[in-house]
């Protein structure tokens, strides 16, 4: 039996830079991760950052000479090159901090003060004043006749190990996660095909801004089969067949060279065993927290995507905020003092969003007026030479506040944060109208973007 005062289960954002607070601060700390290839957690590993450079390695395959298998090989060589070592920096950035030690194994509770870890070296058991879960989300795979994970059947983070160039890709899903790899594989020359079983496009999105991601993607040269169920898969040595109904309840079937199942992702948590702990679980795994990040059971808490909510590593961070707060500032900041949160979708070019959208404005009953600019507008975008897109703002015809921001071109998901900060801070739509911004750039817009009057 090992004793130490905090113990972090899971190398994700707020874990990673609790455990290097704390030792820093003179606390023991103990943080389990299960799996070596996980330092730093999700973004780092096999989200954000490689999905992300993937992307922009496909947006410069235009200006290569070499073939599609060839150039995306190597995207993806250096995409693991890349990753590794920052794997290895972010283990060495919280190891290397006094007081903290990193062990490698399966956590598992065994009361609600007492965690086994189950690693190579053998099981040991971690009593702690305080426990910390930040194991973070993992791809859900449906239960589909023939479904089974492969070298050409994949989730979102195996796929971007895979260097055997994919002629032709079946993704599964039609959500943000689906669009982006959308976007990316067909840059890379891939012929792309998104299932989907919702018939409508994005549908919690504006009507004017999800038809020109829609159109933007076909011309990328993606192609969609929506208000689709995929009823079982049948792997050959030469791809895998798709078998599905379509809108008339007919069964069809496509061959491709690769599938990408992009479901969503579920909490981290079924080999936790909390029920020994007494820590209570909701329906899709996720850890119910108060606005201080604890659990039911005192002095453990949950960080990050673990405890349900939006799913981004930055809010990962600001929870590891909360709990500073927690610890030595009594909880002055804490989840009822977060404001508004923005959010981008990694399609080319990005779609960036906080507030509320139109859809939501009107269905709330809201009073606002609406500023529009297409991108075509905007000099700097004539010079990135991409001139797709939308922008859209929402004010409150009382206030002059900002309701919310809806951004579909290139850069946007740079220009939300100036739309973020001014909610967060309650700065007038004229302030950001009226400010003198450097040229040429995408922020300048909103100089005619906000000229609404």
């Amino acid at each position: 039996m090992e004793t130490v005062k905090n113990l972090i289960i899971g190398f994700g954002k707020a874990g990673k830079t609790l455990a290097g607070f704390l030792g820093s601060k003179g606390e023991s700390v103990i943080l389990v991760e299960k799996d070596k290839r996980m330092y730093g957690g999700t973004c780092i590993n096999v989200g954000c950052i490689p999905s992300k450079f993937l992307s922009n390695k496909a947006t410069l395959r235009k200006v290569s000479s070499l073939d599609n298998e060839t150039y995306y090989k190597h995207a993806v060589e250096a995409k693991k090159d890349l990753i590794a070592k920052l794997n290895k920096a972010n283990y060495d950035k919280v190891a290397g901090v006094p007081n903290v030690k990193v062990i490698d194994g399966t956590a598992s509770f065994v009361s609600a003060n007492t965690v086994e870890v189950k690693s190579a070296e053998g099981n040991l058991e971690i009593q702690a004043e305080r426990i910390f879960i930040n194991t973070g989300l993992v791809p859900v795979v449906p239960k589909i006749e023939g479904l089974n994970l492969s070298e050409r059947i994949h989730t979102s983070e195996t796929i971007m190990d895979l260097e055997v160039f994919p002629e032709s890709l079946a993704i599964i899903g039609s959500g943000y996660i689906g669009l982006e790899f959308t976007s990316t594989y067909s840059l890379f020359g891939s012929k792309v095909t998104v299932f989907g079983d919702n018939p409508k496009f994005l549908p919690r999105d504006d009507e004017d801004i999800a038809g020109l991601i829609m159109d933007e993607l076909k011309a990328q040269g993606a192609a969609f089969l929506l208000g689709t169920k995929v009823v079982r898969f049948e792997e050959a040595s030469d791809g895998v067949n798709v078998y599905f109904e379509n809108g008339q309840g007919k069964e069809e079937v496509k061959k491709f060279s690769a599938v990408l199942v992009a479901t969503g992702r579920r909490p981290d948590t079924q080999e936790l065993s909390l029920d020994k702990a007494g820590v209570k679980v909701g329906e899709r795994g996720e850890i119910p927290v108060n606005d201080r990040l604890e659990t039911n059971v005192p002095n453990i808490y949950a960080l990050g995507d673990v405890h349900g909510g939006l799913q981004f590593t930055y809010l990962s961070l600001d929870d590891f905020r909360i709990i500073k707060s927690v610890l030595f500032n009594d909880g002055k900041y804490n989840l009822k003092e977060r404001k508004h949160i923005p959010f981008n979708v990694f399609v080319v070019p990005s779609l960036a969003k906080v507030g509320m959208n139109e859809m939501e404005a009107k269905a709330a009953g809201a009073s606002y007026k609406l500023a529009k600019l297409p991108v075509m507008a905007i000099p700097k975008a004539k010079i990135l030479g991409n001139q797709t897109g939308l922008f859209k703002v929402l004010i409150d015809e009382k206030t002059g506040k900002i309701l919310g921001a809806n951004l579909f071109g290139v850069e946007a998901h740079e220009v939300i944060n100036l739309f973020t900060l001014a909610m967060n801070e309650g700065i007038s739509y004229e302030s950001l109208r009226d400010q003198i911004y450097t040229h040429p750039t995408i922020a300048e817009s909103l100089n005619d973007l906000l000229n609404i009057g």
